[in-house]
């Protein structure tokens, strides 16, 4: 299941940031681009932010809506949570990814999650009979938020698979990634992710819900604006770093985003899966563009594209509409096409 000529995308951002041409598309050319979703057909878009070098080169509004906007970006939030896994990490709390679950949720021991190594949660291969596509499966998303004791019903999920080889898109494990880091923190994960993230990024307008027991949801349920979806964006594509200062360690960055499995034939929109983040490689006429991206229910993304020192922050409320998925993709490659012909990007290195 591992994937073998992947995506290795954040790695190689110095390498590629050294060589880059001079030439790009202008601010005027890129907000043209935007202007095209003006007349969009669904009118529940939010807004776009794009960033080049870091720098805010556009940004644009939809449907009444504004830079202040706090906006629920639904499972991008869970990419968020693998940011906050890393931190974990790195200061300690979280001794090692192969660790069990149950170390950090002693509670856990017995249940079907307890022995699942935190590496195969990150990478949705918890082996757990948890299948948010389906509402008859047993660890259902839907079943999860409507228990009572969320804690619970987690430890209630029973097996399906041998951990660490299948792939199945769920959110009851990234609501477990939540609890470790609590467990490992001493605090939510709200809490730590306030004070190890947001604010170290200058983040100070946001929400994180917590579910009947209290617990941070690490599937979801952040609201942020597009602005510090953006922010989270130029941290990553700079491997961890924020003006100068680390909040990430690059290692950390790199592991995360690399493609740990294959999801292609899973994924009309993903060609593989890192840990709680997608990759996927768009031609763009002659040039092969690596993108890393969070995403979430109706087309809320953050799209990391090193090739061209470019972060795409998208925000939607086409929540549970198929379209939305589709009109984020479209704007990244409209804003793509842009670059590239003007000669802002450059085939990944490693083709």
């Amino acid at each position: 299941m591992q994937a073998s000529g992947g995506i290795v995308l954040i790695a190689a951002v110095a390498v590629c940031a050294a060589a880059m041409p001079a030439l790009a598309a202008s601010p005027d050319e890129v907000v043209a681009v935007l202007e095209r979703w003006d007349r969009d057909d669904h009118p529940d878009l939010r807004g776009v932010v794009v960033l080049r070098g870091g720098r805010r080169i556009a940004e644009r509004y939809y449907n009444g809506a504004g830079p202040g906007e706090l906006h629920d970006i639904r499972s991008a939030g869970k990419s968020v949570t693998a940011l906050v896994t890393g931190i974990a990490v790195d200061r300690g709390a979280i001794h090692a990814l192969g660790d069990p679950v149950s170390r950090y949720w002693p509670a856990s021991e017995g249940s079907a999650i307890g022995p699942v190594s935190l590496r195969d949660v990150l990478t949705m291969r918890s082996g757990l009979a948890a299948f948010d596509e389906d509402p008859a499966s047993p660890g259902n998303e839907d079943r999860m938020d409507a228990a009572p004791d969320p804690l619970a019903f987690v430890r209630g999920v029973p097996r399906e698979d041998p951990p660490g080889t299948r792939y199945r898109y769920n959110s009851v494990t990234a609501y477990v990634a939540g609890v470790a880091v609590a467990g490992a923190t001493g605090s939510t994960m709200a809490e730590f992710a306030g004070r190890h993230l947001f604010a170290p990024l200058g983040i100070a307008r946001w929400r994180w819900d917590a579910d009947a027991a209290g617990m941070t949801k690490g599937q979801g349920n952040l609201r942020l604006t597009v602005r510090d979806l953006a922010v989270l964006g130029e941290m990553v594509r700079n491997r961890g770093r924020f003006q100068g200062s680390e909040v990430v360690s690059a290692g950390w960055i790199a592991e995360m985003t690399a493609p740990h499995v294959t999801i292609a034939t899973d994924d009309a929109y993903a060609d593989s899966y890192g840990y709680f983040w997608y990759g996927k490689t768009h031609r763009i006429g002659g040039t092969a563009i690596d993108v890393a991206f969070a995403s979430g229910n109706g087309g809320n993304k953050i799209y990391v594209v090193p090739a061209c020192r470019l972060v795409v922050a998208v925000t939607s409320s086409a929540y549970g509409k198929g379209y939305g998925q589709r009109r984020s993709e479209a704007i990244l490659k409209a804003l793509l096409e842009t670059e590239t012909a003007a000669g802002g990007c450059r085939t990944s290195s490693r083709r």
